[in-house]
């Protein structure tokens, strides 16, 4: 066994699995409406069922068959966005029907890698990476000129909208360690949100907006890889009340885009287990 895709309640507080394989599946999302889960394996994405018992089905993404686990839903669920380096070789911004289709390609800079959808469904926020500096830009949906909302402070990352569309919630080493911030969507008012000792990545506010679910590495883990014990946490919108749900041996892959589901009681997450040699 290699990956083993998971769902837990916040209420709670239990875990059940949903699917167990021995290929390497990463970045759980959740459709709008509660009816699948899309994931990312092998540069293909796949929908699953939430209920589990089911194997994944491929989605048609036209020519991009190297999607990285940089995906995501549009709030009406009409639409999924991918990053993919298939025709660029370098990771691209692109959308498509989400029943499946040919994709349209959204950002002209390379290479950018998608996290955050606005709520109204009009705006990408993604990280771009601009002569070596790691930053946030967003971007219509329809394409156009990239907004460049921080300014190379360290290395930005994981932007992700809150559900009333008011802040950009994203991870930044500006102060050193990698912590929790955010901003407004035109990048005023930047307010730090962790004061942690672990490393802190890609926040992903609850559809209520009540809470912020995050990933922490031990500070010593340089940048966001696979294969190390993290832990899954929760705090308050505002960075109030921290806990540790649970650890796991994860990282890249766990969470790295939004996996809510749609009423906010649970999230979509994956567990890896270790390659045996």
């Amino acid at each position: 066994m290699r990956s083993s895709v998971e769902i837990y309640n916040i209420r709670t507080r239990l875990s059940r699995v949903v699917w167990q394989t021995a290929d390497l599946v990463e970045a759980p999302n959740w459709s709008p409406d509660g009816s699948y889960l899309l994931i990312n394996e092998n540069g293909l994405l796949y929908r699953l069922s939430p209920k589990g018992g089911q194997a994944p089905v491929q989605l048609d993404t036209g020519f991009a068959i190297e999607c990285n686990n940089d995906h995501g839903i549009s709030p009406d669920g009409s639409l999924v966005v991918i990053s993919d380096k298939t025709e660029h070789g370098k990771s691209c911004i692109y959308v498509l029907p989400a029943i499946g289709g040919q994709p349209r390609q959204v950002t002209a800079k390379l290479p950018s890698y998608w996290h955050g959808w606005s709520p109204d469904g009009r705006n990408l926020a993604y990280c771009g990476i601009r002569e070596d500096v790691f930053d946030i830009y967003s971007i219509s949906v329809d394409g156009g000129e990239e907004r460049r909302l921080t300014m190379g402070e360290g290395r930005n990352d994981g932007p992700d909208w809150s559900a009333d569309g008011e802040w950009i919630y994203f991870n930044s080493s500006r102060s050193g360690l990698m912590q929790i911030w955010r901003m407004h969507p035109d990048g005023s008012d930047v307010e730090r949100i962790t004061y942690s000792d672990t490393g802190d990545w890609f926040p992903h506010p609850s559809p209520k907006g009540d809470k912020l679910l995050y990933l922490s590495y031990a500070p010593d883990v340089f940048d966001h890889p696979r294969d190390h014990v993290v832990s899954l946490r929760l705090m308050d919108m505002d960075g109030g009340s921290p806990e540790t749900l649970f650890e796991l041996f994860g990282g890249q892959g766990t969470i790295n885009v939004p996996n809510w589901s749609p009423d906010g009681d649970e999230f979509a997450f994956v567990r890896y287990f270790p390659v045996s040699n």
